[in-house]
């Protein structure tokens, strides 16, 4: 009698739930057993996926930083100042950025910074979150913003941890 053949999910329903949105790809090298991994030629999945949350984690982090509602959106300040804003659709943010380097940041990388028409006279910039290298390049962002908004007491005071 021949033994009953092993049926695992992967076999019965292809690979596990989210791989294939993840763009996960099975291996087929015989010395992994088909094991997921994200395709060669692109960045590590786990590290693209910034969001809106994170966002916000990073934001109120920051000394002082309140969050308040203006606009039907979520806004977050320092002393009052407002350095980032998370627009309804969630899949970018605003932070201040002085004219000149803007113009700079949109012609280097347009697919991950832009300004929309209504925002062409003021000091921001849009960040699409999609487009971002890692947390700690949101990060970044998001701290630069913070200290051109922060009083020069907390300036001082503050020192980012890696």
């Amino acid at each position: 009698m021949r033994p009953a053949a092993r049926c695992t999910r992967r076999d019965r329903r292809g690979p596990p739930f989210g791989a294939d949105r993840l763009g996960l790809v099975a291996s087929a090298d015989s010395r992994t057993g088909g094991a997921l991994h994200a395709p060669a030629d692109r960045r590590d999945y786990r590290m693209a996926m910034t969001d809106s949350h994170d966002v916000r984690r990073i934001a109120l982090s920051l000394p002082e930083t309140v969050e308040k509602l203006a606009w039907g959106m979520p806004t977050f300040r320092v002393a009052g100042k407002m350095f980032v804003t998370i627009p309804d659709d969630e899949t970018s943010f605003a932070v201040r950025c002085p004219m000149i380097e803007r113009q700079e940041l949109i012609a280097a990388e347009p697919a991950k910074f832009w300004v929309p028409s209504h925002e062409a006279s003021s000091h921001w910039v849009r960040v699409r979150l999609a487009a971002l290298d890692d947390q700690a390049e949101l990060g970044d962002i998001i701290v630069d913003s913070w200290r051109q908004a922060a009083p020069p007491r907390l300036l001082e005071e503050f020192s980012p941890t890696a």
